[in-house]
């Protein structure tokens, strides 16, 4: 299949047209009203600094269910002894750039551009895209963000500076998730870490009917500060 190009009008090709590499379509521009009509669609932004917008749904898709979270014995020593303090949407400029400037290893440079940080910064303003920061005392040691919908989160990327930070702050927000009736959790591409914490390859049309359901429901806007009080 050809992958289209966007112009500037506010719109996606059905992700049906999906290339058989995962990509959608290339080009348009990361304002929030298309980055926010990408999720509801069930389509997410991800190219290096020096490329055009590119826009994915691959199949399979990677989701976590909540219910079916794995927790480590080691990682559950950490939350017995309270090893970090979570919190979400205090710090959420500063979590998305230090994921611009944390390297993952086999990575060189980052797709964290500034038209990222912009586009992602308003949808947070807006209330749809939020941020769970991990201290080390008062030293931020991790975060994550990410952007909500209904009752579908659609997680963005996460970072450590200390070892296990980033998967207490996910792990605390799946827990919270939960509580809130939150049915799934995309994260967007396979990997061995997300696959040792539950997450699982399910086939595109069954995520895109998954998360149609989860979004006729209400999204929880503005700040989520009362998730970690």
């Amino acid at each position: 299949m050809a992958i289209s190009r966007l112009t500037e009008r506010l719109e996606f090709p059905h992700p049906k047209y999906t290339d058989p590499s995962g990509i959608l379509a290339v080009g348009g521009d990361l304002r929030p009203e298309r980055l926010l009509l990408a999720y509801e669609l069930g389509i997410f932004p991800w190219f290096n600094a020096d490329e055009p917008p590119m826009w994915w749904c691959p199949d399979p898709r990677m989701v976590l269910y909540p219910s079916k979270l794995k927790i480590s014995k080691s990682m559950r020593s950490f939350f017995h002894k309270g090893r970090f303090t979570v919190t979400s949407d205090r710090a959420f400029d500063e979590v998305i750039r230090q994921r611009g400037t944390v390297p993952r290893p086999g990575q060189d440079g980052t797709w964290i551009t500034p038209d990222i940080i912009e586009g992602y910064s308003e949808l947070h303003r807006q209330g749809f895209a939020h941020s769970v920061e991990v201290w080390d005392d008062n030293a931020l040691a991790g975060g994550l963000y990410g952007v909500s919908h209904g009752r579908a989160f659609f997680g963005e990327s996460m970072f450590s500076k200390v070892s296990n930070a980033s998967k207490y702050g996910f792990i605390s927000l799946v827990h919270r998730l939960a509580e809130e009736g939150f049915e799934l959790i995309d994260c967007q591409v396979y990997t061995d870490h997300l696959a040792r914490l539950g997450a699982q390859e399910i086939p595109r049309e069954a995520f895109l009917s998954q998360i149609d359901l989860a979004q006729e429901k209400e999204t929880i806007r503005g700040s989520w500060a009362f998730m970690f009080p």
